[in-house]
């Protein structure tokens, strides 16, 4: 029987869910987040380990992508139908993009780290290589 047979599934929409949440993607209940973007070394509700975690560029291309299409839309769309001058469009397209970026990015990086644990990516299987190639300071070797 080959090893992955045996592990059990973990629920991929509902990680993502809590990811979205910034909650722990296997409780469903701890904080997923220290600050603003760090993710925190392990749940302090049920103990998961979060630090294997490989987000990296994922979330800020996936709100570049949702950002890009709602400004560029509603841009567009404003153009069309009014023809407003270009000092209207700045002071309304330039701070709606930035208020969007910045409160899209934290759910999203949630919802990459709770797929890559239903995935069990990146050190998250604990029979994994990666998932013991941390070091007692907690630098990756």
């Amino acid at each position: 029987m080959p090893i992955e047979a045996t592990k059990t599934k973990r629920p991929v929409f509902s990680a993502i869910l809590a990811g979205l949440t910034t909650r722990c993607p296997a409780c469903t209940r701890g904080p997923m987040f220290t600050g603003f973007l760090k993710v925190r070394e392990a749940c302090s509700h049920c103990g998961e380990e979060l630090h294997h975690h490989r987000a990296d560029d994922a979330p800020p291309y996936f709100v570049m992508l949702v950002v890009g299409h709602v400004i560029v839309a509603g841009a567009l769309a404003l153009e069309l139908a009014m023809h407003p001058p270009l000092w209207l469009h700045m002071v309304l397209w330039l701070p709606l993009t930035l208020l969007l970026s910045l409160v899209l990015l934290r759910p999203f990086k949630g919802a990459v780290v709770g797929l890559q644990w239903a995935l069990r990516m990146h050190g998250f299987d604990p029979d994994s290589p990666e998932a013991s190639d941390r070091s007692v300071d907690g630098a990756w070797q």
